[in-house]
């Protein structure tokens, strides 16, 4: 049996779970709604307030996907009761990020400024304060789309491991390695 998948999923108040004829989760909450695709192998129960996931063999594909459909159900339960918040900070001399409504402005260090437009279910913040490094925070309801979005917006200038300069996000701990001057004495 899984370990992951065999865990029921509580429901919290206020979150709605939908079952379709066709195997379409559909998830409701304060924050948002949500839709997942479930294979046919895996059966899905509410009761008592609690999610249970059950395979219908002890196929290899089934065993992975018990698990994979339990963690993807609980992150969008946990999506549109809580929601899901990334922070981002750019390290680096004239780095900059500024929004006007769905438009981030990133200023990276290249010839031209970057407009990343972000799709309408994440909302962005920016935060410049005198002395420290600007943070952009990004919340959604959607864990995949705002982790896909955070690591698109990391790509544009990853951090670099001799002075550490670009996009990383707030607590990430980056490999650093010693210059040139290291080896001389």
């Amino acid at each position: 049996m899984s370990r992951i998948g065999k865990l029921p999923i509580t429901l919290p108040a206020g979150v709605t779970l939908e079952v379709s004829a066709d195997n379409v989760v559909t998830v409701k909450g304060k924050l948002g709604e949500l839709t997942q695709d479930v294979n046919p192998a895996i059966s899905i129960k509410v009761e008592e307030g609690n999610v249970i996931l059950e395979r219908a063999n002890e196929e290899k594909q089934s065993r992975a996907m018990h698990g994979l459909y339990r963690s993807l159900l609980n992150n969008m339960i946990i999506g549109v009761s809580k929601g899901y918040t990334i922070e981002q900070e750019l390290v680096g001399v004239g780095y900059r990020a500024a929004n006007t409504g769905q438009n981030l402005e990133l200023t990276l260090g290249y010839s031209h400024n970057i407009i990343f437009e972000l799709p309408s279910q994440i909302n962005v913040a920016t935060k410049t304060e005198r002395g420290k490094n600007p943070i952009i925070t990004l919340t959604s309801h959607d864990k995949q789309l705002i982790g896909q979005v955070a690591a698109k917006i990391r790509s544009l200038r990853k951090p670099e491991p001799y002075k550490g300069k670009g996009v990383k996000f707030v607590g990430e701990v980056l490999r650093r390695k010693a210059g040139k001057s290291a080896g001389k004495k």
